[in-house]
């Protein structure tokens, strides 16, 4: 099938599937005289088996990794469960991270009145922030300086 049928039948845009071939995740597509991509059924489980592991948010890297041992029949399950702990880890990572920006906003927009006064919680909290990171990086330059 041609890069446009591969397309449909994997769900990865062709220039998605053109970048893949560049970085060596998957084999090049053989040419047709006329310069076409030509890609197989098994080419095609490849780039499925890639929309999998992108849709779960798995890097380029570990994706990689999978599908090396996906293809060997010899691989050892304790290896793919260890990259996949490894970025279940680093997702609970993120998770919390984004509770935590959530909950600051939260806190803010409940002290923010929300009217048409001008005064708000959140842009002076904001705006603290930057005061803060603007004194720090001016105190730091001056540490720096004096050595």
């Amino acid at each position: 099938m041609i890069i446009g049928e591969a397309e449909k039948a994997s769900g990865i845009s062709a220039k998605m599937i053109r970048y893949y071939e560049s970085i060596g995740l998957i084999d090049a597509a053989n040419r047709t005289a006329s310069g076409y991509r030509v890609y197989s059924d098994r080419d095609v489980q490849n780039l499925r088996f890639i929309r999998q592991c992108r849709d779960l948010g798995l890097s380029l890297e570990r994706i990689k990794l999978l599908l090396n041992l996906w293809r060997n029949d010899q691989r050892a399950s304790a290896e793919v469960k260890q990259i996949a702990l490894a970025h279940v880890a680093e997702l609970e990572t993120k998770i919390a991270d984004m509770r935590s920006m959530a909950d600051t906003l939260q806190q803010l927009a409940d002290r923010c009145h929300g009217d048409n006064d001008p005064n708000c919680a959140i842009i002076d909290a904001l705006s603290l922030q930057n005061q803060m990171i603007a004194e720090n990086k001016h105190n730091c330059s001056k540490t720096s300086a004096k050595k």
